[in-house]
């Protein structure tokens, strides 16, 4: 009887114990999972993707020295709030070429989606939708723009690259204007593919179980293993590099859709973008994974705002991962921002929950500093509520 008691006693204890090992483990994958800002979700993606897709959304070009400074150069930017302002309501909402959306956070283009999870481009329209923001749908997606369009209701930009069939491109914006996309994004920074070596070590490719939907059945080439990265191959073989301000035109022939210019960093090109009709500029450096040593977005959005002269809304895209870099960037002149890299890691951790997570944090940062700045509407923000590293010695304004 007594060796029963012994025997009962020490398998109870073990099953006590494995709870409490269990419970423990619980708790701290929960802790883990307590998500509290954007830029956490970069290490779980990192942990569940295959290097060679966490290395592609991941990396930029060469040094990856504007990759860095596209999030460090926010950090010269500081606040000057004002204080004693009634900021019981706030109002984020605006409109981006006459379309009403709930904030100025969108949903930049990002490529291949379903390689950081089944639903990709999926989840990420239906996360746009219910945060009542833009989505914007890239030309290299695995979902084609028919499909995006079936998830539901939803205000959504397609971005283009100009293949050297133009006959290709005619049939694509066609099929975003027949899906109800309600504006174009022509990528202009990519005559030809940065260098990206972390693409070049992995021999990047698309997975073989996945497509660029949008040009299935077009016989176009694939996207093969070649003994460099498979995509600067790709578009070797695809991209026009012929393309020209010509082209912008072009294109306002084929399509009634507005037209948004994405990649435009100075002066000089913002006033030819208006000159050739674009209905607005988006600053960008494509993730930085072009040009290396090209300004960080931020730093480049005030020369670009100040040239457009408010004839066309300027966007800015890149290293955008706080409510405070929407503030900033609002304050310098831009009318919203998109978001990139957020997204997928976003996605790959959580799939459709992880990006609503992600656009309802920016939500909140972003009420957040309003508030904490004294202001309650868009209009507010001005570039009195920040100074910059290289803004000159400032005269305090009398009141």
């Amino acid at each position: 009887m007594l060796v029963y008691l012994s025997l009962s006693l020490r398998c109870w204890n073990l099953e006590v114990a494995k709870i409490i090992l269990d419970t423990k483990k619980y708790l701290r994958e929960k802790k883990r999972m307590e998500i509290t800002n954007v830029s956490e979700y970069e290490t779980i993606a990192k942990e569940k993707l295959p290097k060679m897709v966490y290395d592609y959304y991941a990396s930029g070009a060469e040094d990856q020295w504007t990759l860095k400074e596209n999030r460090n150069a926010f950090s010269k930017i500081l606040f000057r709030p004002r204080i004693l302002i009634d900021v019981s309501k706030i109002d984020m909402t605006t409109t981006v070429l006459g379309f009403k959306i709930s904030m100025p956070i969108m949903i930049a283009p990002t490529a291949m989606q379903k390689m950081a999870h089944p639903d990709g481009e999926y989840a990420t329209a239906r996360a746009a939708s219910a945060a009542g923001t833009i989505m914007t749908l890239s030309s290299w997606a695995t979902s084609s723009v028919e499909e995006v369009a079936s998830t539901g209701p939803g205000i959504r930009f397609f971005q283009l690259y100009v293949y050297k069939d133009r006959n290709v491109v005619a049939q694509l914006v066609k099929r975003a204007e027949r899906a109800g996309f309600k504006a174009i994004a022509l990528t202009v920074d990519t005559p030809r593919l940065g260098r990206r070596e972390a693409d070049i070590k992995n021999r990047f490719t698309l997975p073989p179980f996945l497509t660029l939907k949008n040009f299935e059945g077009l016989n176009l080439g694939k996207m093969d293993k070649t003994d460099d990265s498979g995509l600067a191959s790709y578009v070797a073989g695809q991209i026009d590099r012929t393309l020209s301000w010509k082209d912008v035109k072009w294109l306002q022939t084929i399509t009634s859709l507005p037209i948004l210019v994405k990649g435009v960093l100075t002066a000089e090109d913002a006033r030819l973008a208006v000159e050739s009709g674009a209905a607005g500029i988006i600053v960008s450096n494509h993730g930085a994974r072009q040009l290396d040593y090209v300004p960080a977005t931020i730093m480049a959005l005030e020369e670009v705002v100040k040239a457009a002269q408010g004839r066309v809304p300027v966007f800015l895209d890149g290293g955008v991962r706080r409510g405070t870099d929407v503030f900033k960037a609002l304050a310098l002149g831009a009318s919203g921002i998109f978001i990139g890299r957020p997204v997928v890691f976003s996605l790959a951790a959580e799939g459709e929950a992880g990006v609503r997570k992600v656009l309802r944090m920016l939500h909140d940062e972003f009420e957040l500093t309003m508030a904490l700045s004294g202001c309650r509407t868009l209009k507010e923000i001005t570039r009195n509520h920040i100074v910059a590293d290289w803004d000159q010695p400032r005269v305090v304004p009398r009141l």
